[in-house]
């Protein structure tokens, strides 16, 4: 069981067969991935991640599951939510014979599998990768259950005149 994100990462030489990790993060790494998404707090978070050889790189899939504390954009109230996710990324080293050719035409196929990220270096940093994809499902203007936005009363007619007739009494 792995605590600590900066404690997940995977070298591609090591990964001779699958490997699966199992990620609880501490309560003083909940709270550095609560600073770095920006939100108030992450009470829970765990998750489970196979990593297999693929091609020259690797395959990671993912569950995870969390509560995340943010702040309601509408009453400034702070309230509580239940996320869960799952990814698949493939991973290859820089220079890799397995990258799509680069200067060629876009082919959007929406059903197509995404490429693989290019690894920096020779290993995979699968706390990132989770952070990331914890990242992609907040949701970016939240609003507590149940919040209402009430807009402001609109003044009567606003006339140029109204300010001299207040001095005027």
């Amino acid at each position: 069981m792995i605590t600590r994100p900066e404690d997940m990462k995977v070298r591609l030489s090591d990964l001779g067969r699958a490997r699966s990790f199992d990620f609880h993060p501490d309560e003083s790494a909940r709270a550095a991935m609560a600073r770095t998404l920006d939100f108030v707090a992450l009470p829970a978070f765990s998750a489970t991640l196979d990593v297999s050889p693929w091609l020259d790189g690797a395959e990671i899939r993912a569950t995870w599951s969390g509560r995340v504390v943010q702040t309601c954009g509408l009453s400034l109230e702070d309230f509580e939510t239940p996320l869960k996710g799952d990814f698949l990324v493939r991973v290859v080293p820089a220079g890799s014979p397995n990258l799509p050719d680069e200067g060629g035409e876009v082919d959007v196929d929406p059903d197509a599998d995404d490429p693989p990220d290019v690894l920096e270096g020779d290993s995979i940093d699968l706390g990132a990768y989770v952070v990331e994809h914890l990242g992609l499902e907040l949701d970016p203007f939240p609003r507590k259950p149940g919040a209402v936005f009430e807009p402001p009363e609109e003044p009567g007619v606003i006339s140029p005149f109204a300010a001299l007739r207040d001095l005027k009494s």
